[in-house]
């Protein structure tokens, strides 16, 4: 039987300090090994690959914000230098789809205090094996009464505990995942994660949004939306949608199944703050499948970002004199946001735009490992030019959290190495963006 997660501040607060102190202990190993005469890079090796196995492991045994960490990073697992993607890539892929799951008898305990001893009458069938185990609560698959098949979502006992534990002892990973995860602002990391993640244990909340997302893509060829049948404080109660998770199909699909979800994908993203006034604010595959006719299915809607008005109007004009290299002009357009001041120099903002602007510039941009990572070097040496002006670029947290969507989402797409025409779906959606290249 797999034990109910740890939620007492100092249970959970030992778990994650056992991290760090195991990597302490596996470098002065890894000084012994070198002392008897082993390669250097034979040692740097099997340090970071037992780093990434208890450091993941040991997320997912938490679940909570814990674990929401480490699914944000699996997403970003294509930014990460490439000696170290293929070490990491096995554990990622696993807490990308899965955790271990609460107890069954937990879990009816969860069901009778939200829908009552009788709430076995609401199903026509329900399946005690979780079909899923993800960071705030896990799935089972189900039969409605009124033989409308169904995903539960079922909240961890005192997951909100969990969460609040977890926000205050992550900064204590800092240092392993400087380590581990090389290119990845850790802080920066933990702070957007304070900012937007306690959201998701309010089951009602999730509701409004995926209610909002369904009945804005009703009737859509391309994405579906799950409807929502039920909710309460702690479960969830939504419309099965069979599909095949995004991680099957980073992992194994064809060059034709890999771009069809990686143009959905962006998709979503685009078009989304337009059609929903909302934002997905989760983009990590195990929230996405592709369904046998070759639509998109998201299934999470715990996190996203309300932006009633759309995308920022100035955004557009932005983009564009990105785009179009006009450094003056992408100077005034982020200036008159309020994103820099006098301090920072037109080139220079340019300059650190440069990369991540590059899909905007073809018909059809392939997604690549080496793209992200070029991209996340550049800003990840405290000493480049390109890191001092990115510190100088002032963000609220509404311009953070789109941030890291459409970050998470570019890790997403290249995973899945998938060619999209990028340009032309940024210009069905972002006012101002003008003509295509």
């Amino acid at each position: 039987m797999v034990p109910e997660p740890p939620t007492h501040g100092l249970a959970r607060a030992a778990k994650l300090a056992a991290i760090p102190a195991g990597f302490v202990g596996r470098r002065v190993w890894g000084l012994g090994r070198r002392v008897a005469g082993r390669p250097a890079e034979l040692i740097a090796a099997e340090v970071q690959a037992r780093t990434a196995e208890q450091l993941f492991a040991t997320l997912g045994e938490l679940k909570g914000g814990a674990m929401k960490a480490g699914q944000w990073m699996s997403a970003m697992q294509a930014a990460l230098p490439e000696q170290f993607a293929g070490t990491y890539g096995q554990a990622l892929t696993r807490l990308q789809a899965a955790a271990p799951a609460m107890p069954t008898s937990m879990m009816h305990r969860v069901m009778s205090q939200e829908f009552g001893g009788d709430w076995r009458s609401r199903f026509a069938e329900f399946d005690d094996a979780p079909a899923a185990a993800a960071s705030i609560g896990q799935v089972h698959r189900a039969v409605w009464s009124d033989d409308l098949p169904v995903a539960v979502k079922v909240q961890y006992p005192r997951a909100g505990e969990a969460l609040a534990t977890d926000l205050r002892q992550l900064d204590r990973l800092v240092p392993v995942l400087r380590v581990a995860v090389p290119g990845l602002d850790a802080r920066e990391l933990f702070a957007q994660l304070r900012a937007s993640i306690l959201a998701e244990v309010d089951y009602r909340q999730e509701a409004v949004a995926q209610s909002a997302f369904a009945e804005a893509f009703a009737g859509d060829p391309d994405i579906v939306i799950p409807a929502v049948v039920d909710v309460s404080d702690r479960v969830l109660v939504s419309q099965w949608i069979d599909a095949t998770p995004l991680s099957e199909v980073i992992e194994r699909g064809t060059g034709h199944h890999r771009d069809r979800a990686a143009l959905l994908l962006t998709r979503l993203l685009l078009a989304s703050p337009s059609r929903v006034g909302r934002l997905h604010g989760d983009p990590h595959p195990g929230n996405f499948g592709l369904l046998p006719d070759d639509r998109l299915a998201v299934m999470d809607f715990g996190s996203s970002l309300a932006m009633p008005h759309g995308w920022p109007a100035r955004l557009g004009d932005l983009l564009r004199a990105g785009r179009d290299n006009d450094a003056d002009e992408l100077f005034g357009a982020a200036k008159a946001a309020g994103m820099v001041g006098d301090e920072v120099k037109p080139l220079d903002l340019l300059e650190l735009l440069d990369p991540l602007l590059e899909p905007l510039r073809h018909g059809q941009f392939t997604f690549t490992p080496d793209w992200l990572r070029s991209s996340a070097i550049r800003v990840s040496d405290p000493r480049s030019a390109a890191s001092r002006t990115q510190r100088r670029v002032r963000m609220n947290a509404e311009h953070l959290l789109v941030q890291r969507v459409a970050v998470g989402t570019a890790g997403v797409l290249c995973q899945l190495a998938g060619t999209v025409p990028v340009a032309a779906e940024a210009a069905a959606w972002l006012p101002g963006l003008g003509r295509l290249p």
